[in-house]
């Protein structure tokens, strides 16, 4: 009987110890809690050691289990590495890839292009996950995050792959009720709709304009964790948002927002950032690669 360690079971464990639960690994793989036991245990009685200690709310790895973990990671990490390569000379990736965004602009831009991905190289698993907040890439196990704005950390790799700016806008009925701001210094005595997103200092925009960079802090009756909610309270009327052009755009071109204070914006581009080079992995190389070729033929 064949009592080695199975690569699956080696996966679970990793992601049981990276999530600090049974529950929260299951939901991952969409797989139930009692697989997830299952494994675990396969895997201790293969190696004829406990790896966990359970509680009724989290899991605890023991000596034993952290360096399994250590092996484990780096078995699985070869495993992938050989299959990146043999895909590379077929040019036809495979395996599973997490990829992640924020979610206005992960809904509206980057889910419709990975059904496109997904088409194109059928043996890729895609897991797309959203949130509007910087992603810890390693800690959490994704490979490549697409991401709007420039603070980038300096251990990740990043490449452009379309240029975009944040402006100032609202709708006509509240420009025409509280007045057009004619300088940043009157952005103090409007309802500006303040969100936290991401890379966003709440209450604090930086702006880039004729006189340099310039930080301006504004207050409002709204504010949101959601800029999809922001848009919908400046479309209403509510006040003046810091918003994106590839979210703003079309509501300027149809007059239901009015792009305010001209000269001022941010820079915020749109960007693939990854923990590891282009080259360590074949499915990593594809997905950016059909980014970039992608946002070349979209305009914001």
């Amino acid at each position: 009987m064949n009592n080695e360690p199975q690569l699956e079971d080696l996966r679970v464990f990793c992601l049981v110890t990276r999530k600090s639960g049974f529950a929260a690994a299951a939901e991952e793989l969409g797989a139930s809690p009692a697989y997830v036991s299952k494994r675990i245990r396969l895997l201790e009685d293969s190696l004829g050691v406990k790896l966990l200690h359970r509680s009724t709310r989290r899991v605890a790895v023991t000596e034993d289990g952290e360096r399994v973990y250590r092996w484990a990671q780096k078995i699985l990490g070869d495993v992938d590495h050989m299959v990146d390569e043999v895909s590379a000379t077929s040019q036809s990736p495979r395996g599973l890839i997490r990829i992640s965004s924020s979610f206005g602009f992960g809904r509206v831009h980057v889910a419709p292009a990975l059904a496109k991905l997904a088409e194109r190289h059928p043996q890729l698993e895609i897991r797309f996950d959203v949130s509007d907040r910087i992603v810890d890439l390693a800690s959490e196990g994704i490979d490549l995050d697409i991401r709007v704005g420039n603070e980038i950390a300096p251990q990740l790799i990043a490449k452009r792959l379309a240029a975009n700016r944040r402006i100032l806008c609202a709708a006509p009925s509240y420009l025409e009720r509280r007045g057009t701001p004619k300088s940043l210094d009157e952005l103090s005595g409007h309802d500006c709709l303040v969100i936290k997103e991401r890379d966003h200092p709440f209450g604090v925009w930086r702006l880039a304009g004729p006189d340099g960079d310039a930080s301006v802090r504004v207050t409002g009756p709204l504010s949101a964790n959601h800029g999809e909610i922001v848009h919908q309270w400046a479309l209403a009327g509510r006040g003046i948002m810091l918003r994106s052009l590839w979210d703003v755009r079309a509501a300027l071109d149809s007059g239901r927002l009015v792009q305010v204070l001209l000269d001022y914006s941010q820079s915020a581009n749109i960007w693939a950032v990854y923990p590891a080079r282009l080259s360590t992995s074949a499915k990593l190389r594809v997905c950016v690669e059909f980014f970039e070729q992608h946002f070349q033929r979209t305009s914001f």
